[in-house]
């Protein structure tokens, strides 16, 4: 038994309220308090995870009855079936011209300020900028185009909405934007550092990747496009991209790349096929071609000083003047991407010459710029995810002693953008999307997922057979029931049947868990789809998609079955941050509201009956199971 405390006397009680009248009247000073112990438990938080855990990416959060609007609308809302070929080239964002977005520019600085000063004019105008941007997209979601919510207004006063009309298209999502200052202060390092600037664009959607405020903002930079995963876009579609940004930015230079090539190996991992970081010969020489004629150029005077002879004679380029590019085309395997000096350089006179050049890698999330450079490398040098948002703060690594490479982490550019695009290009981690069906009715609207993953058609119930007798001219006779149209809802029950994937207490289909199967695939690019440019005329007799296809692009090895398997670093990634599991908003309002129902999935043949789940996910045909009975 614990001891017993011994009983506090009454003198000590009486000096304990003498001295705390003494403290309140000012005559005592408080002891000091006892530094608090520290309730974590397990091994102490280091300085470089706490300063990740600063640089995680925060964005807004959608409203409970935007979720229950979209939720409801996906069951009930039309597919439009057959696609229109017009969805195969990328939408122009018509908005009000008095709204324009931009990117936040570092404040002016001096070396003799302090620290403090420096972070509190940051914060100052980052506060200022982001009231403006949340102004400017809030009236962009105003306007409402013609045949948004048509039904909803009255007859009689065009302005008044009836409460009883049904909306026939959903409503408009707002649109997400880096909102956390450290990240935007890897940017401002990254871009203060480089003298010539890689813009990563994702080949599928380029415009998407390179929005007027990214390219305002990098306006006085050396800029070179880099149009990455050309191998899911196609080639036609990737020449008629560099097409469009030559005539749209014809003082900006646009290269192709791709950074995988596919293991050579007969054995999968997990139903997969591995890939390995690789450029090819032809896209590498390229790449280096282009910063070669990018760097010579920055060896020449302006205009302005080679008409002044005393200019001239004093100046010096802000680049390094001799550069191995035989050695650059070389440099790959262990022996580069050491880092030699780390992210923070020391200055340098303006007098001297430069040690080496500085390229930095900027783009949004998921774009390939961890890829491409292990692509470069020709080694696994930086941490490369399909989950966006991998890396946090920026990275420099050595090509060869004169290049050297900043790698930043990704951000999203502020555009005016709907958050289903944004979530269809991988530019938001898929787990901390709420708005599943919203993000499953506009991608069913751009691809035919029913095709895609050979969903068989709904079907409607029949009508009880009516035996009354009707007069001639009162009720037609011979009319058939139509067939029920395709929706969203459709789409993610007929994945999550074909799967077995069902929740735990009802036993309904589990569409949360299918729709993030979906999008992750579209994500990814285990499904290929590509848009073409604006102002495109698609001639579908040439286009390998045909009439129907939107932007999917078919291809002989996709047949939509790898669209739910998750490696164990995105099972991770559903977390939430205080280690618990990842639930959406969507579906906590489901729990509350169907007491019922549950978001937690299992799989179909768990417990005893696990064998047979395992077989299923395996693929394993009948054949193969009967002559390993036959075996046995």
């Amino acid at each position: 038994m614990p001891p017993r405390r011994k009983p506090t006397s009454t003198t000590q009680k009486k000096a304990a309220q003498k001295a705390k009248r003494a403290i309140k009247r000012g005559d005592l000073l408080p002891e000091p308090k006892k530094p608090a112990k520290n309730r974590h438990r397990g091994p102490p938080v280091s300085e470089a995870v706490q300063a990740s855990r600063k640089l995680q990416s925060a964005f807004v959060t959608l409203g409970a009855d935007f979720l229950e609007q979209t939720r409801v609308l996906a069951a009930t809302l039309p597919l439009t079936r057959p696609i229109p070929s017009s969805t195969c080239v990328f939408p122009t964002t018509n908005f009000d011209e008095d709204y324009t977005l931009t990117c936040p520019r570092r404040p002016k600085w001096r070396f003799d300020m302090s620290k403090t000063e420096v972070e509190r004019n940051e914060e100052g105008l980052f506060r200022k900028w982001l009231a403006q941007t949340d102004e400017a997209v809030e009236g962009w979601q105003k306007p409402v185009p013609e045949d948004f919510h048509a039904s909803l207004l009255s007859p009689s006063q065009d302005a008044t909405p009836r409460q009883d009309a049904t909306p026939t298209t959903m409503p408009r999502s707002t649109t997400y934007f880096e909102r956390n200052l450290e990240v935007w202060r890897q940017l401002w390092r990254v871009t203060e550092i480089s003298q010539i600037i890689l813009v990563l664009l994702d080949c599928r959607a380029p415009l998407l990747h390179y929005p007027p405020s990214l390219a305002d903002y990098l306006a006085d930079h050396r800029v070179i496009l880099v149009l990455t995963k050309v191998d899911i876009a196609g080639p036609a579609r990737a020449d008629a991209w560099t097409r469009y940004f030559k005539t749209l930015y014809p003082d900006i230079r646009i290269v192709q790349v791709e950074s995988y090539i596919e293991r050579e190996t007969t054995a999968l991992h997990q139903g997969r096929k591995q890939h390995d970081p690789h450029i090819p010969e032809s896209f590498r020489r390229r790449l280096v071609e282009t910063i070669k004629e990018e760097h010579a150029a920055m060896l020449e005077p302006p205009e302005k000083v080679k008409s002044n002879p005393a200019r001239l004679e004093k100046w010096r380029p802000r680049a390094k003047r001799d550069i191995d590019w035989e050695r650059v085309m070389a440099a790959e395997g262990d022996k580069v991407g050491t880092v030699v000096g780390g992210p923070a350089a020391p200055h340098e006179d303006d007098e001297e010459e430069p040690k080496f050049l500085t390229i930095g890698l900027i783009g949004q999330p998921n774009v390939g710029k961890s890829s491409l450079l292990n692509a470069l490398f020709g080694a696994h040098k930086v941490r490369a995810s399909k989950t966006p948002g991998k890396t946090k703060h920026f990275q420099t690594l050595f090509w060869t002693p004169d290049i050297r490479l900043v790698d930043c982490p990704g951000l999203v550019m502020p555009n005016f953008v709907p958050m289903e695009m944004q979530v269809l290009s991988g530019i938001l981690p898929i787990s901390r999307v709420s708005a599943i069906p919203s993000c499953i009715y506009h991608a069913a609207e751009l691809l035919p997922l029913e095709k895609v993953y050979s969903i068989s058609q709904p079907t409607a119930t029949d009508p009880i057979a009516d035996k009354r007798t009707w007069r001639g001219g009162e009720r037609p006779g011979g009319s058939k029931e139509k067939e029920k149209p395709w929706t969203a809802m459709d789409v993610l029950t007929g994945y999550a049947d074909s799967k077995g994937w069902v929740t735990a207490k009802a036993g309904r289909s589990d569409v949360h868990r299918a729709g993030n199967a979906i999008m992750r695939a579209l994500a990814e690019g285990r499904v290929a789809w590509a848009f073409w440019p604006p102002a495109t005329e698609v001639d579908l007799t040439v286009d390998e998609s045909g009439d129907g296809m939107g932007i999917w692009i078919p291809s002989k090895d996709d047949d939509g079955t790898s669209g739910d398997e998750r490696s164990d670093e995105e099972e991770e990634e559903t977390k939430s941050e205080d280690g618990s599991s990842g639930e959406s908003q969507e579906e906590v309002l489901e729990e509350s509201t169907e007491e019922e129902d549950e978001s937690t999935a299992i799989p179909v043949g768990t417990g005893r009956f696990g064998a047979l789940q395992e077989i299923q996910d395996g693929d394993t045909s009948e054949e193969e199971l009967d002559a390993e009975s036959s075996e046995s």
